[in-house]
């Protein structure tokens, strides 16, 4: 049997990446990846609220879905484990945990109890209304638990942005441009590693960062190199950074050099 090609009108081609998108849109397991979930409610089959999975509400046990892997964050360890999509079922498979002690008995309590009802075969929701997603997760003794999407970087500007590694120098140094005067910027130079993890090459020169970098707090008198995410911005704003830094985790952290210290 031979199959005949055919050819569509450039029209049509134009439309099928908006075609494939709203079906994509509409994979659970794609949605799952574009969001950190965060708990914002929590009952046992009676209906009573899981107190103890709220020990801390400023920040919340959080659920994310990358590479085939479900990781739960903010309890005392790390936990993640493998997840499958079926239908209305999320399988999650035996959880793994680093083995860190933490001295706060209701967050170890927190890490106990999301364990327990985090694995195996739940029963999944997810609702698109509105503008932050919702996923329930239903165990099979009957807990609920509810989570509200919170668009991860990806999902926010819209591509996967670059890593770099920023230097933060301990102290902060007056902005450079008129529109930041009188205001304090940290102070930056880009590092460069080889593919070993091995500093490679000079570190760029000192320069004020006269935006934020998102998820880093800084403390005055301490040196770290931070792992960043950059990402374009579309369309920014007259003025306005090109570009938003995400944090993606401290490398290293220490009290100044004395030549550090200077800049």
């Amino acid at each position: 049997m031979t199959r005949r090609l055919t050819w569509l009108p450039l029209a049509v081609l134009a439309c099928l990446p908006m075609f494939a998108h709203a079906a994509r849109a509409t994979d659970p397991a794609r949605t799952l990846g574009q969001y950190h979930w965060q708990l914002s409610a929590a009952t046992d089959h009676a209906g009573q609220r899981l107190d103890a999975l709220f020990a801390h509400p400023q920040k919340p046990l959080q659920l994310d879905f990358a590479d085939g892997r479900m990781r739960i964050s903010h309890a005392c360890n790390a936990i993640s484990g493998s997840y499958h999509v079926d239908g209305n079922k999320l399988d999650i498979g035996p959880l793994t945990h680093t083995m860190m002690f933490c001295a706060d008995k209701p967050l170890m309590a927190m890490e106990r109890d999301a364990s327990q009802r985090l694995h195996g075969e739940l029963s999944f929701k997810l609702q698109r209304a509105g503008a932050q997603p919702q996923l329930n997760l239903t165990t099979a003794a009957g807990d609920t638990l509810s989570f509200t999407g919170q668009p991860t970087p990806e999902t926010r500007y819209g591509s996967s942005g670059t890593t770099e590694f920023l230097e933060v120098a301990p102290q902060t140094v007056p902005c450079a441009s008129q529109a930041m005067a009188g205001k304090q910027c940290l102070s930056v130079r880009e590092r460069h590693y080889a593919s070993n993890g091995l500093k490679a090459g000079t570190p760029d020169p000192w320069h004020p960062l006269e935006q934020p970098i998102d998820g880093y707090t800084h403390h005055a008198g301490v040196r770290n190199v931070l792992r960043v995410k950059r990402y374009a911005i579309k369309h920014p704003a007259a003025g306005a950074p090109s570009s938003a830094y995400v944090l993606d985790m401290v490398v290293e952290s220490a009290l100044p050099t004395a030549d550090a210290a200077k800049h």
